[in-house]
């Protein structure tokens, strides 16, 4: 009775993660698509002078300094509620991180298998770092505000 359940919910699992399979990859696709299509226009409407590349790299660059300028400017009353945050955001990408680098080489069926696992362990150590450095950080500010004595 009870090896039926765990069967029942095996299988449910395993037909989730196969969905989530299938939609995270449209959505890569998807997200592909999008940037060529960005780049292939910024290649026409330029008659062919930007290459889709030198596109996408400088819309990565535009990314980073609007980041870097939207976190300096942050109040330091909402610091601590920036790395709660922050903290969330990389927990997910430990989960992303730790499904990279179980991938079965079966599955990849190339040599894919081990960039994907070496980025999924760089991302794990950092993710898991900043996981790390943020409860710390956050402790010190909490700190700030207990009465002393």
């Amino acid at each position: 009775m009870a090896s039926d359940t765990a069967q029942m919910f095996y299988d449910k699992a395993v037909a989730a993660a196969k969905a989530a399979r299938e939609m995270a990859d449209a959505a890569q696709a998807f997200a592909e698509q999008a940037g060529s299509l960005a780049g292939a226009a910024a290649h026409g409407a330029s008659g062919g002078a930007i290459d889709p590349f030198v596109f996408e790299f400088a819309l990565f660059v535009m990314a980073v300094f609007v980041g870097y300028f939207v976190v300096w400017s942050v109040t330091p009353a909402l610091h601590t509620p920036l790395m709660s945050v922050t903290n969330a955001i990389s927990s997910v990408i430990v989960v992303g991180a730790l499904l990279a680098v179980g991938v079965d080489s079966s599955m990849a069926g190339d040599e894919g298998s081990i960039y994907a696992r070496l980025f999924g362990l760089g991302a794990l150590i950092l993710a898991s770092v900043n996981i790390f450095g943020g409860f710390l950080v956050t402790q010190r500010m909490l700190a700030m505000y207990k009465k002393k004595g």
